[in-house]
């Protein structure tokens, strides 16, 4: 199971395709190159479908635990037995009640967890959908609001209007504000 979530966490990938994950080159499956550090998440000849498996190059702090379950035998990134586990539900679920965690929390968290972690470390958003398969704007709606610069814009406008009013004021040019007109029309209304 622990190899299961240090997959999912680092990768951001779907609970099927890191099940089905060796670690050789296998017909029919993804398989992770760990030489050269790539997780090919599309087994070769694999029709591409909406739910994107694209390569990508794996975390550090993945890549060295993987060199090492190969260097002890372990022929695919989760295993039992010396076989692929085929479906990881029923241990993760085990898992999920043991930690007191409500039954909301599905293998599927892992993926969310990847993508909030890509967006609060301020990964330009097309690296971390490309990273993690999806489109750019579906990794903005769901967790855009997590990346640093969310609302920045909009932030620094404020800034930007006081400046824009202060630098009049000193050369003079300063008009009334709309604050003052509105209470001026307001008063004139009475």
């Amino acid at each position: 199971m622990a190899r299961f979530i240090l997959v999912g966490l680092y990768t951001g990938t779907r609970a099927s395709t890191v099940c089905g994950a060796a670690l050789q080159p296998t017909i029919g499956r993804g398989w992770v190159d760990v030489e050269r550090g790539v997780f090919y998440r599309r087994a070769e000849r694999e029709r591409e479908t909406k739910k994107r498996k694209p390569s990508i190059p794996l975390p550090p702090e993945l890549h060295g635990h993987l060199r090492r379950w190969k260097r002890r035998g372990q022929r695919f990134a989760v295993e039992w037995n010396s076989e692929p586990v085929t479906s990881i539900k029923k241990a993760f679920r085990a898992v999920v009640k043991d930690a007191g965690l409500g039954p909301d929390v599905t293998p599927h968290v892992l993926r969310h967890t990847a993508a909030t972690w890509l967006m609060q470390a301020g990964t330009d958003p097309w690296e971390a959908a490309g990273f993690l398969g999806m489109t750019v704007e579906t990794l903005m709606s769901r967790y855009g609001h997590h990346h640093p610069d969310y609302l920045s814009g909009a932030r620094g406008a404020f800034s930007r209007h006081r400046n824009r009013h202060r630098n009049a004021a000193t050369e003079g040019e300063q008009r009334t504000s709309n604050v003052t007109k509105i209470a001026e029309y307001s008063k004139a209304a009475r």
